[in-house]
């Protein structure tokens, strides 16, 4: 008993014991929306619920066993086996396994066609997510080590060139653009948080907006591609009333329920949109548009609490990351708050009708089995750098 008991202890004794609550905050927060918005199924316990719940349990087991880990060691020994576990994983959509479900991305793997009967798909995009924060860490980390400017062309170069690789091999596969907004999100976050110096920014920025206005006036009206569903994502937010029947309809749909939530909301279960069983109701809404849910049914001051435990979550990391005791284990730290938080903007704003439709998921909110593990074993790498933090006697000591 007592060698069960001791791992317990040992949790609470260095583990982040405030994010896991903030992760297990938002995560329920995130299972009654599912139950609501697939109320209308008309199950006694709706599959979705069953399956989240389970995925939850597993993922704070995840994060449990992960904070134990020394994730800068494994790194530092196995990163060749994670850059082929990436391609690997992303390969695989290729083989009988993947499927895209007529969404146009090739995103997932159904694993029930080798184990019959099991309840989830993996997506192999969400999964990878975590090795790469990993590889890039330690790649920034080490040319920093190495004395090498982080902001001269050649180290640049080496840190394009391995994101690159995984953006271009995810769109040749998946043709998932949405996915590599997140990836480029990432890069960009630690690639900041490196010390990579503004003009570098700027030009990046300024060479993608001027090849877009370039694309956009000048090249795509005069070929077929103007009328390609991809490009309608982009068109439809510029005019709200083009194709608000096809390519529009989704956000109009999630536009009307956030808006008719108003302030307090038209009561948990009774969204018109949410609980309506029609086919021109709110689509999607368990998953990419959850957050149209809580709009309509838990109105402005439900949206705001669940921005609030997701921002919570995010500034928990940046702190363990101020903390943390080696520049890879910061850098750790704020790719993960970077990635929480660019997928929290481009989920919400998809769902205001302000941003294209990405495919992207409300983070421990959506209904999403391979998701919410990911994102618990996101958060248990954390958590592992915080059981590692140096007292701040120690720290001060070691910055003489």
């Amino acid at each position: 008993m007592t060698t069960l008991i001791t791992p317990f202890r040992e949790f609470f004794r260095k583990g982040d014991v405030i994010l896991l609550s903030l992760c297990l905050a938002a995560s329920t927060f995130g299972l009654a929306l599912i139950y609501t918005a697939t109320n209308y199924m008309d199950m006694d316990i709706p599959r979705f619920v069953i399956i989240q719940f389970v995925a939850i349990v597993l993922g704070v087991v995840v994060y449990m066993i992960f904070t134990f880990l020394d994730f800068q060691l494994f790194t530092e020994k196995k990163w060749k086996w994670m850059l082929a576990f990436n391609v690997i994983m992303i390969l695989l959509l290729k083989t009988p396994l993947g499927e895209d479900y007529d969404s146009g991305n090739l995103n997932w793997l159904v694993i029930s066609r080798i184990i019959p009967g099991f309840p989830m798909d993996l997506q192999p995009n969400e999964i990878v997510k975590i090795p790469f924060i990993l590889l890039l860490a330690h790649q920034i980390s080490k040319l920093q080590e190495g004395g090498h400017d982080i902001s001269s062309i050649p180290s640049l170069m080496m840190i394009g060139g391995h994101a690159a690789f995984m953006l271009g091999l995810i769109v040749i596969i998946c043709g998932d653009f949405g996915m590599c907004v997140m990836y480029t999100m990432i890069v960009v976050t630690l690639m900041w948080m490196a010390g990579v110096k503004l003009r570098w920014f700027v030009l990046g920025g300024g060479a993608v907006a001027g090849g877009a206005v370039a694309l956009w006036n000048f090249v795509l009206p005069e070929t077929s591609y103007w009328t390609d569903y991809r490009i309608m994502r982009f068109r439809v937010v510029l005019d709200h009333s083009l194709d608000t029947l096809n390519r529009g309809y989704q956000q109009t749909r999630s536009l009307l329920a956030i808006g008719s939530g108003q302030i307090f909301g038209q009561g948990y279960l009774h969204g018109t949109q949410t609980q309506s069983a029609a086919s021109q109701a709110l689509p999607a809404r368990h998953t990419d548009f959850i957050f149209a849910v809580c709009g309509e049914e838990l109105g402005l001051v439900g949206c705001l609490v669940l921005l609030l435990l997701l921002g919570g979550i995010a500034l928990r990391c940046i702190w363990v990351g101020r903390h943390a005791n080696s520049p890879f284990s910061a850098y750790l730290c704020m790719g993960m708050a970077g990635m929480l938080l660019a997928q929290v903007f481009f989920n919400v704003g998809m769902c205001l009708f302000v941003l294209p439709v990405m495919g992207l998921t409300l983070p421990f909110i959506s209904y999403g089995g391979s998701s919410i593990i990911t994102l618990y074993a996101a958060m248990g790498i954390v958590s592992s750098v915080k059981a590692r933090t140096l007292p701040g006697w120690l720290r001060d000591r070691s910055n003489v």
